[in-house]
C-alpha cells in the first residue's frame, strides 16, 4: 500500500510540475513572444488544430447533407435530388436560408458572412487577426448553407475557420504583426490542404492569397502546416484526388497551343461576368431589402427559394458541383448542356452569395471552369477534328483558368489543379490558359474576386503596401505640441484631423495645405467646441510612412 501511494504522490508531483512548466512557458511567451523553437510548435499546433476543424467541416457537410437529402452519396447528390419531390427540393433551401439567416442576424451586426476577404484585411490591416465571434458564426452559417443546398464552396468558410483558430492562439500569446501573420498562414494552408488533399497548393494559397509575399522565414512553418493537413485528410478521406480522370491527356503541344492561348481569353471574360454578377446580385438584394424594408434575417431565406425553384428544373446547381464538374472532365455531357449549365451556376453562385447564404467561390469556379473549358473544347475538336485532343483536356485547362482568375491566385490554382485531379502531363496546356484568364481579369476587376469585394469596402489592398500602410497608422501616435493660436487658426480653415483619424487621411489634407502641421482634435457633440489634442507634423508622418514600408519591405524578404 505504501509503495502505490507513493507511486501516486510521485505522479501528482510530475503533473504539477508539467502544469507549472507549461504556465510558466506560456507567461514567458507572453511577456516576451514565442522563440523560434516555440514558434515551431505553436505552428504546428496551430496547423493540428485548422487542418483538424476543416476535415470535420466537411464531415459535417456530408452528415447533415446526407441526412437532409436522404441520400448515400453526396458526389451524386444531383442526381438523387432529381428523384425527389419538387416541394422537397424547394423547401430545403428555404428552411437552410432562414436558419442562416437568424444565425447571421444574432451573431453578426451586419448580417454578413465573413470569408476570405476579411482574413486578406486581417493579414494586411490587423496583425493577422480576424474577428472570432463573427467568424464563429460564419462558419456555422455555411456549414448550413453548403448542407442545404446552397451552390458555393467550402474553401472560404474553412479559410476564415482556420484564421479564427490562429486569432484566439495570437491573443493568447500577444504575438506581434510577423508572428500573428506567420501564424494566419499556417492556419490557412493547414485548412486548404486537408480541404482538398492539396499540400503544395494549401501552402502556396497562404503565401500567394492570404500573406501575399514569399517570405523565406514564413515558408517552412506554412509547409509544415499544409503537410499536416494533408495527412489528416489521407488519414480520413484516404490517399485519394478529388476528381478522377479516365485516361491520362495527351497534348500536340505546338499545335493546339493557340487554342489555349483563345480559352484563357474566354475563361477570363466567363470570370469577370461571373465576379461582377455577384457583386450586382448584392447589389440588387440590398435596393430590393432597402426598399421593401425585408427583414435582414429573411434575405437568405429569400434567396433559398429561388434557389430551390431553380432547382427543381436544374438540381444540377445544388451545392458544391462536384458530380457536374467530374462529368466535365470525363466529357460526359454534350455542348448545350455545358453552355446551359454554365449560365445557370453563375446565377445560382450570385443567389446564394448575394443572398448572403454563405459559402466560397473556388468552387464554383472550378465547376464554371471545367464546363467553359469543355464547351470550347467541343466546338474546337469538332472544328479541327484532325489536330485537336480530347475536350476533356480543355476543361482541365478551363477549371484552372477561371479559378485562377476569380482567386488572383495563378500559382497555387494552377497546383491545385494538378492536385485535385492527379493528372500532370497537362501542365502546359494548363499554364498557358492561367496565365491569360489571370492577366485579363485583373485589368476588368481590382486583381481578385477578394481584392474586389475589400475594395467596393473602401479598403484599398489591391494597389500594395504603399496604399493600405497609412491606413494602419492613427495620428494620435505621432502627436507633438504646437503653436496654439496657429492650430486654433487651422481649425477654423477646417485644416484639422479628428482624433480617430490615419495617415491614410492626414498626408492628402498636408498635400493640400502645404502646412507643417496640423491640428489632431477630439470632436464633441454638435456645436460644441472641439478639444486640442495636439498636432500632427508632416516631417514626422513621412518617418512613420517611410518606417512602416521599410518594416514590411524587411518582412516580405526576410
Amino acid at each position: 500500500m505504501e509503495s502505490g501511494g507513493s507511486v501516486r504522490t510521485g505522479f501528482n508531483k510530475a503533473v504539477s510540475h508539467v502544469i507549472q512548466s507549461s504556465r510558466s512557458a506560456l507567461a514567458v511567451i507572453k511577456a516576451k513572444g514565442p522563440t523560434q523553437i516555440q514558434f515551431w510548435f505553436i505552428a504546428l499546433a496551430i496547423g493540428v488544430a485548422a487542418g483538424g476543424a476543416s476535415v470535420l467541416f466537411r464531415l459535417g457537410i456530408e452528415l447533415i447533407q446526407t441526412s437532409v437529402y436522404g441520400t448515400d452519396d453526396i458526389l451524386t447528390l444531383h442526381t438523387f435530388a432529381a428523384g425527389l419531390a419538387w416541394y422537397q427540393v424547394l423547401l430545403i433551401p428555404i428552411c437552410g436560408g432562414l436558419v442562416v439567416g437568424l444565425i447571421l442576424h444574432r451573431f453578426t451586426d451586419d448580417g454578413r458572412v465573413r470569408s476570405v476577404a476579411e482574413v486578406i484585411e486581417g493579414a494586411a490591416l490587423a496583425q493577422g487577426r480576424v474577428e472570432v465571434r463573427r467568424g464563429f458564426a460564419s462558419t456555422a452559417a455555411s456549414l448550413v448553407t453548403l448542407s442545404t443546398g446552397g451552390s458555393s464552396g467550402r474553401e472560404g468558410p474553412v479559410v476564415h475557420l482556420a484564421a479564427v483558430l490562429s486569432t484566439m492562439v495570437c491573443r493568447l500569446i500577444k504575438a506581434n504583426g510577423i508572428t500573428g501573420r506567420d501564424l494566419l498562414g499556417c492556419a490557412v494552408a493547414a485548412a486548404v490542404s486537408a480541404s482538398f488533399n492539396a499540400p503544395i497548393a494549401g501552402a502556396l494559397f497562404a503565401l500567394e492569397v492570404v500573406l501575399r509575399h514569399f517570405a523565406v522565414h514564413a515558408f517552412a512553418p506554412i509547409v509544415i502546416a499544409s503537410a499536416v493537413g494533408t495527412v489528416l485528410n489521407r488519414l480520413v478521406f484516404g490517399d485519394v484526388t478529388e476528381f478522377v480522370l479516365p485516361v491520362q491527356n495527351a497534348l500536340t503541344f505546338y499545335v493546339e497551343l493557340p487554342a489555349f492561348l483563345m480559352l484563357g481569353l474566354i475563361c477570363g471574360l466567363v470570370a469577370v461576368v461571373l465576379m461582377k454578377s455577384i457583386f450586382w446580385a448584392d447589389d440588387c438584394a440590398n435596393y430590393v431589402q432597402g426598399r421593401l424594408h425585408v427583414p435582414r434575417y429573411l434575405r437568405p431565406a429569400v434567396a433559398g427559394a429561388l434557389l430551390g425553384g431553380l432547382a427543381i428544373w436544374f438540381p444540377h446547381i445544388i451545392g458544391v458541383g462536384y458530380e457536374t464538374t467530374t462529368a466535365a472532365l470525363t466529357g460526359s455531357l454534350l455542348l448545350h448542356e455545358a453552355i446551359i449549365f454554365v449560365v445557370l451556376k453563375v446565377i445560382a453562385v450570385a443567389i446564394t452569395i448575394g443572398g448572403r447564404m454563405g459559402g466560397g467561390v473556388f468552387s464554383p469556379s472550378l465547376m464554371i471552369g471545367a464546363l467553359t473549358g469543355l464547351a470550347f473544347g467541343l466546338i474546337a475538336t469538332a472544328v479541327f477534328p484532325n489536330v485537336s485532343g480530347e475536350g476533356s483536356l480543355y476543361a482541365l485547362a478551363g477549371m484552372g483558368a477561371v479559378a485562377a482568375a476569380v482567386l488572383g491566385a495563378p500559382i497555387s490554382t494552377t497546383l491545385i489543379v494538378f492536385e485535385l485531379t492527379g493528372d500532370w502531363q497537362t501542365g502546359l496546356a494548363v499554364m498557358v490558359a492561367v496565365s491569360l484568364s489571370s492577366a485579363l481579369s485583373s485589368r476588368l476587376v481590382d486583381r481578385s474576386f477578394f481584392l474586389t469585394q475589400l475594395e467596393r469596402r473602401n479598403v484599398h489592398l489591391a494597389a500594395g503596401p504603399q496604399a493600405y500602410l497609412l491606413a494602419t497608422i492613427p495620428v494620435t501616435a505621432h502627436l507633438r505640441d504646437a503653436p496654439e493660436q496657429k492650430c486654433w487658426d487651422l481649425v477654423a480653415r477646417g485644416l484639422y484631423l479628428d482624433r480617430i483619424a490615419t495617415l491614410e487621411q492626414a498626408m492628402p489634407l498636408f498635400d493640400r495645405s502645404a502646412e507643417p502641421f496640423l491640428p489632431v482634435v477630439s470632436l464633441r457633440g454638435e456645436g460644441d467646441t472641439p478639444e486640442l489634442l495636439g498636432a500632427l507634423y508632416n516631417i514626422d508622418a513621412l518617418r512613420a510612412m517611410n518606417r512602416a514600408l521599410s518594416d514590411t519591405a524587411a518582412e516580405e524578404h526576410s
